[in-house]
């Protein structure tokens, strides 16, 4: 077998998984555009492990092992990203990338441009009250 079948067939690979990544706005399908380039990744890993075992006799396939740990980090990788684009959806009703938000919230329950959820602008007092208990639980 030729080197040139499995690493045309990984950049195709690579290539598709980017073009996911930079055009979706699913977070969903951004999670299978980034597994789809780490498969490309252990393909290549493979490939090359076995074109380069046909040259040395004692080899101990380390882009197969290799692989193996890329597989499972891949697997754990997974399994935390879906379960923070759940919580996500669940919280803001939407996995669209471009519509969410930072998601950390000023102190004072406002957005993350420090303005309240209506609009406005919080008052100095709000805020010196705020100063107040933080340094009496200090």
């Amino acid at each position: 077998m030729h080197l040139a079948y499995p690493a045309v067939l990984s950049s195709l690979l690579f290539c598709t998984g980017l073009y996911g990544v930079l055009a979706r706005r699913n977070a969903i399908l951004v999670l299978m555009s980034v597994e789809l380039m780490l498969n490309a990744v252990n393909l290549n890993l493979v490939a090359f492990d076995v074109w380069l075992s046909k040259a040395a006799r004692d080899t101990l396939h380390s882009g197969q092992a290799l692989t193996l740990f890329t597989i499972a980090i891949a697997a754990a990788e997974i399994g935390i990203g879906l379960a923070i684009v759940l919580a996500v959806y669940r919280g803001r009703g939407t996995s669209d990338i471009d519509k969410l938000r930072d998601t950390a919230e000023s102190p004072d329950g406002g957005g993350p441009d420090g303005s309240l959820p209506d609009g406005s602008a919080p008052d100095a007092g709000a805020e010196a009250v705020t100063d107040e208990k933080a340094e009496a639980t200090a």
